[in-house]
């Protein structure tokens, strides 16, 4: 039987692709679970409009990142945080603070999501933060963590 996948399933394919499988595995699993559909020409007009309209949504959303990431290469946060003997600190800077610092300084809203950090920060510095605001755009943050003083 020929199908369209609706959704991605390990060993068989990804959302789109026009495969053919057995009746049963058809019948029995993939139609009744809405993982796939019949590959009718109706099915295969409609699939070729979402892949359209998905492509459209796709390279306004990578537009938007890069205008978003041409905006951050200029901007270097400053957070003031405690800090002990060694420059340590009490506590750590997040992806949440950072995101709340850029907010204030540039008046940019990122999802925290979007900033990676191994770890957190956990000392006053320099610190070089990647920011992934889309699969293709990637860009980089300075963050300056001082002293707070008392």
């Amino acid at each position: 039987m020929e199908i369209i996948l609706k959704k991605s399933i390990e060993g068989l394919g990804s959302p789109g692709d026009v495969l053919n499988v057995a009746d049963g595995y058809a019948r029995n699993y993939l139609l009744p679970k809405q993982l796939a559909v019949h590959a009718t020409e109706r099915n295969r007009k409609f699939l070729e409009h979402q892949k359209r309209v998905i492509d459209q949504q796709e390279s306004k959303d990578r537009e938007h990142a890069r205008e978003i990431a041409a905006q951050i290469v200029d901007v270097t946060c400053h957070l003031t945080r405690r800090a002990g003997e060694n420059d340590r600190l009490f506590g750590s800077v997040t992806p949440a603070d950072i995101v709340e610092s850029l907010q204030t300084a540039a008046n940019i809203e990122i999802d925290r999501r979007y900033i990676e950090l191994s770890e957190p920060i956990r000392e006053l510095g320099a610190f070089t933060v990647t920011v992934k605001l889309h699969t293709d755009v990637t860009t980089e943050l300075r963050v300056v963590v001082e002293r707070e003083e008392s």
